[in-house]
């Protein structure tokens, strides 16, 4: 599944903590602050070269938000004008939390390479969970929908759901596999 080696030795120390990261904008972690703080393009995807350089931004605001750095996140998604930044951006705004503008942004993202792979995961995450009406539209789904996750984020987080842990834990297969997509356009895997 999520190998944090495979990402190099300076993404690593900072992946290798599974974090089930808060629906909302969480604690950030001290104890990662110092090495995000060093992170730069040029540095941390050493030994490969970067070949997409847009893409490398968007994995550093992917280990910010990861860290539950939300500002220094929003900073530097806001920077790339692509679908995969508006993506990340997305996810911040979902987290803050601003659901309206977090669609807002998933509405920019449209279909995305890595919502195939999260609507599996969601669906095989969903089966293990307890059904509830609300979660039931994970299992139905053919396409990701970014809007009702966003929707069943929100409901979670402030109670009128019990879908919050099934809710971070498909929030965190998403992380996962968006920031290995990145990783992988950065260094052209």
């Amino acid at each position: 599944m999520f190998d944090p080696a495979q990402y190099g030795p300076v993404f690593q120390p900072l992946l290798d903590q599974e974090r089930l990261n808060s629906l909302g904008p969480g604690a950030p972690n001290d104890k990662a602050f110092p090495l995000l703080q060093a992170l730069s393009v040029e540095q941390a995807f050493l030994p490969r070269p970067v070949k997409d350089v847009g893409m490398a931004k968007c994995c550093l605001a992917g280990l910010w938000l990861y860290h539950d750095y939300l500002e220094e996140s929003h900073r530097i998604s806001q920077s790339v004008s692509t679908s995969t930044g508006s993506y990340w951006h997305g996810i911040m705004h979902r987290r803050e939390p601003d659901s309206w503008n977090s669609k807002y942004w998933f509405d920019r993202v449209g279909q995305h390479p890595v919502f195939p792979d999260l609507c599996e995961a969601a669906k095989n995450l969903a089966e293990r969970d307890s059904p509830l009406p609300e979660t039931r539209f994970l299992l139905e789904q053919k396409r990701w929908d970014p809007h009702r996750f966003v929707d069943l984020c929100e409901a979670s987080r402030t109670g009128k759901s019990r879908g919050e842990n099934l809710c971070r834990k498909i929030q965190l297969r998403e992380w996962q596999l968006l920031f290995d997509y990145c990783y992988r356009q950065a260094v052209g895997m």
